[in-house]
């Protein structure tokens, strides 16, 4: 005998979701944010962040210096089709990526532990902008002349004895903040 909150907690069959065809996101509305992966080595934190980049309807991500491009086998089973649905392009380093989203009138803002680093608890965008996040090396971080470049950097707060977020996790968590304020104009 089922309970009335097992019958309302049923989990939901694939075609249930009511998901995009790749077709359907191409051509579906975009939040302005373009997601710049700086130097990024593991071929799983690319795949992870084409995945995520899908789930929060960003414009693109911008893959610069040595970050793997697809396709790749690794890539591919970590993105699971989210490299054909995002747009992506390739620029041989951050500082020529950053310059061409300075010119398209993108606010630059690095992911990175800094002097003057913004918490993201206290971002608050405006309806108007349109955003480019630098997320950096797995080791290195984000490289100092494109936080020079930046217009700001931000970070997420944390607690405990670690100084950092593996780099696909912290794009969920910053694209899930981003998305969720510009998705409210």
């Amino acid at each position: 005998m089922h309970t009335a909150n097992q019958v309302m907690n049923r989990k939901l069959k694939l075609h249930e979701l009511n998901r995009l065809s790749i077709d359907g996101y191409k051509q579906a509305e975009k939040i302005p944010v373009i997601v710049v992966l700086d130097n990024i080595r593991s071929l799983s934190n690319v795949g992870s962040i084409f995945r995520t980049a899908d789930c929060f309807g960003i414009e693109a991500i911008y893959l610069c210096g040595i970050t793997a491009k697809p396709p790749h086998r690794e890539i591919t089973k970590t993105a699971i089709g989210a490299t054909q649905s995002v747009d992506w392009k390739y620029y041989g380093t951050t500082s020529e990526a950053i310059s061409m989203l300075k010119k398209e009138q993108y606010t630059i803002a690095a992911i990175e532990q800094t002097k003057n680093t913004q918490k993201l608890s206290s971002l608050r965008l405006t309806k108007d902008v349109k955003l480019a996040l630098v997320f950096g090396n797995e080791v290195e971080g984000v490289e100092q002349q494109v936080i020079d470049a930046s217009d700001f950097c931000l970070e997420i707060v944390q607690f405990g004895t670690k100084h950092s977020l593996n780099v696909s996790v912290c794009a969920g968590i910053i694209l899930s903040e981003i998305s969720n304020q510009l998705r409210a104009f």
